[in-house]
């Protein structure tokens, strides 16, 4: 079904979609719209555009939005008009305009609209959620979370300054370029009701946005008389990678390595750590199963895994974490009324 295949962006991560929307559909043709004039097709696909309106005229039956996230929602709008089943790459937008007249020209006409935060499609993450799922540590009291790793090391061919992350006109800082946590901690613990936060640049990086964010949140709980209240840590400016979350419950302690690709358990009958999972994750893994439930999506119009809900849910956090940094004060997520929790 899916006989034509457009990637707007050619950055690391539209480089990624390319590179997989050839090895995940073999036989469709695939064209590349970049901002930057050029005639080279890149490799892994068959044409390349210099306008929206070349691209449109291509006709594709997918889209994959990878530009900065400035831009998303202007170039999605066009596409999703054109009847185009979209795969928007993290984070749906860097604020909220437009949003909500994406999705609703999305239902309206039966495309499908995902959102690419790619850890969800992680084995030890959803390992991770099941065992919390299944009980084994009881009532979750509290969560800590973190991702960090310095910006220099990020991407070692390029001039971190030049990059998407370093800029806050395209979008960057530590709050959206790290915002799969958001996406991640929601989906495993339930909506997030309320936040505090503190954004800051803390090092010497030549960047014009925030290196440092340091939250706490209050989930919304339906079944437990005390709230669940967790923290998130996110960083630019550590040498020692990380990426991990610690649940920690009314039975035991269950931590998530997302580096190692561990889940760990520890239990008040076995008094040390277990490991209950153990793989490396492979570098495009969870890339390829996003793929994967997006092609099946379109093939199968059905809701993909992580929807253009979930990220407008991720981006009003987002706004009201500014909010909260601004303000030095708790703010209420003002969930809009096409969010139903």
């Amino acid at each position: 079904m899916i006989n034509r295949v457009l990637v707007v962006g050619l950055g690391n991560i539209g480089k990624r979609h390319l590179r997989l929307a050839r090895e995940m559909l073999p036989h469709a043709e695939i064209g590349v719209l970049r901002h930057r004039k050029s005639d080279v097709v890149p490799e892994f696909a068959d044409y390349s555009f210099n306008t929206v309106f070349e691209a449109l005229a291509f006709s594709p039956k997918v889209a994959v939005i990878a530009n900065p996230a400035t831009f998303h929602i202007s170039v999605a709008l066009l596409f999703a008009k054109a009847g185009v089943h979209l795969l928007i790459e993290k984070p749906l937008s860097n604020n909220l305009n437009g949003i909500k007249s994406l999705i609703d020209i999305c239902l309206k006409k039966g495309i499908v609209l995902a959102t690419g935060y790619n850890l969800r499609f992680m084995s030890s993450l959803k390992n991770f959620k099941s065992i919390i799922d299944e009980g084994l540590i009881g009532d979750v009291w509290s969560v800590h979370a973190e991702a960090g790793q310095y910006l220099k090391y990020w991407r070692q061919d390029t001039d971190y300054r030049k990059s998407v992350s370093a800029q806050s006109i395209l979008g960057g800082g530590v709050l959206l370029e790290l915002s799969h946590e958001l996406d991640y901690l929601r989906w495993i613990f339930g909506e997030i009701e309320w936040v505090q936060a503190t954004l800051s640049t803390q090092s010497d990086l030549e960047i014009d946005v925030e290196d440092s964010m340091h939250l706490i949140m209050g989930f919304f709980s339906k079944s437990r008389r005390k709230q669940l209240i967790g923290n998130l840590n996110l960083d630019f400016i550590r040498h020692d990678s990380t990426r991990s979350c610690t649940a920690i419950g009314k039975k035991g302690t269950l931590r998530w390595d997302g580096i190692k690709g561990k889940v760990e358990l520890f239990t008040s009958d076995n008094k040390e750590w277990q490991a209950v999972y153990n793989k490396l994750p492979g570098i495009d893994e969870s890339y390829i199963d996003e793929w994967r439930n997006f092609i099946s999506s379109v093939e199968m119009n059905s809701k993909p895994e992580v929807s253009g809900e979930d990220g407008q849910k991720v981006v009003q956090i987002v706004e009201s974490i500014r909010q909260a940094a601004k303000s030095c004060c708790r703010v209420n997520i003002p969930y809009s009324q096409s969010i139903k929790l």
